[in-house]
């Protein structure tokens, strides 16, 4: 038989293991509530646009160009105006195949292999994974509870100007931000893209959990605060409607649009979900997604409840601003990679905090607990578990002997 292992490449990623389900205690990942699917209006925007444009799926592009579904692009933007305070118009926004592919394109435009990307030091594990298989050098700047700290932001970018590198980008999650969940104040994001410019250094601005915000209401958008092409946006519906549809979008201008649409050479993202989400988008979204943030956020309580009846003070936590996750420090004694490994053998799956931060020591006392998609009951009874299998391998939480935790 022919051994494709003699020829692979041999830069590839580790091989992918099988899928065999879900675990009972499914933490991990971006998945939402699944109550909160708008299945049947999604099913009434399917059949009205597909009786009314369906013919249009005999073309590449669906007669709106390589941007993707114009009536989708015109509804991004005029939600941005509305929600983010950007102005842009339709020919200024990128459908892609969720932010992920956003996050492959500009990687794909900027990064060549030593070049420098400034990150935040807690940020998104699928980022840091892809910038280093791009060969990017990755900087932390240290956050706090204001997100990216301008002043370390600042101390970076004067320590690497003095040794002559000028990083392509700083990359950072203001609104809602994956792990820590905080909010960027507006004040601080005026810091930064002073710096950015001061520092002639692009900011690439990832707001796929904007609109989970508790309260609806959202700072402006770092894109919106600068009147040039400084700042590259992308946005996703994955989280506010569903991750499978993989739709996300990306504003730039036609300097930056027009290098970006001659590497996105996958023949368009996923049209049927482009028109179906806009035909949604237009009547139901709004209040969709007020049901949406309502559910997420009893989860969040729930989670936060269970985590202090479980684990004590030893859990520690900041109550989130919105989104789905959860980022939880436990004490020195536990190693959260090794925890990772052995309660998913209980059926407890978590994400250990060293892949959500370019520290990995530091990492060793984090997880990120995604609440969205189990329901109430079941965050108790993994939390439950989760302080069973911890208790037993590193002694903490210490046993009540009164019974309790």
């Amino acid at each position: 038989m022919l051994d494709y292992a003699t020829l692979f490449r041999p830069d590839l990623p580790p091989a992918a293991a099988r899928w065999n389900g879900f675990p009972r205690f499914n933490f991990v990942g971006g998945h939402n509530d699944a109550d909160c699917v708008p299945v049947e209006a999604l099913i009434a925007a399917a059949a009205k646009v597909l009786k009314r444009e369906g013919r249009s799926l005999a073309t590449y592009g669906l007669d709106s160009g390589p941007l993707g579904y114009r009536p989708l692009r015109e509804y991004i933007a005029g939600k941005l105006d509305r929600d983010a305070g950007i102005k842009c118009s339709a020919d200024q926004v990128l459908i892609t195949s969720g932010s992920l592919q956003g996050l492959d394109l500009v990687n794909a435009l900027l990064v060549t292999p030593g070049d420098t990307v400034v990150v935040e030091q807690m940020t998104y594990g699928g980022a840091l994974t892809r910038l280093k298989r791009a060969g990017a050098n990755v900087v932390g700047v240290p956050l706090d509870g204001d997100g990216l700290s301008s002043a370390a932001l600042e101390t970076t970018l004067k320590d690497m100007k003095g040794r002559g590198i000028r990083p392509k980008f700083i990359y950072t999650i203001p609104t809602v931000q994956n792990p820590t969940a905080t909010v960027m104040s507006e004040g601080r994001r005026r810091e930064i893209l002073a710096l950015a410019e001061n520092h002639g250094v692009p900011v690439f601005e990832d707001e796929c959990y904007s609109d989970l915000v508790w309260g609806g209401a959202r700072p402006q958008a770092m894109r919106g605060m600068t009147a040039d092409d400084r700042v590259i946006h992308i946005g996703s519906f994955s989280k506010s409607i569903a991750p499978a549809l993989r739709i996300g979008y990306l504003v730039a201008d036609w300097t930056v649009m027009s290098r970006i649409l001659a590497i996105k050479s996958d023949g368009g993202s996923g049209a049927l979900e482009q028109m179906v989400l806009a035909e949604f988008c237009r009547e139901h979204f709004d209040t969709h997604i007020v049901t949406l943030r309502k559910a997420l956020r009893r989860k969040a309580e729930v989670l936060m409840e269970a985590l202090t009846a479980q684990f004590g003070p030893v859990a520690a936590f900041d109550d989130p601003a919105g989104g789905i996750f959860l980022w939880v420090r436990l004490p020195d004694a536990v190693d959260t990679t090794r925890l990772t490994q052995v309660a998913l053998e209980s059926g407890v799956a978590v994400n250990p905090g060293a892949e959500w931060m370019t520290n990995t020591v530091a990492g060793q006392r984090r997880i990120r607990l995604c609440f969205a998609h189990p329901g109430e009951q079941v965050l108790r009874d993994g939390v439950a578990r989760l302080a069973e299998v911890c208790r037993r391998e590193f002694g903490v939480p210490v046993p009540d002997p009164k019974g309790h935790r």
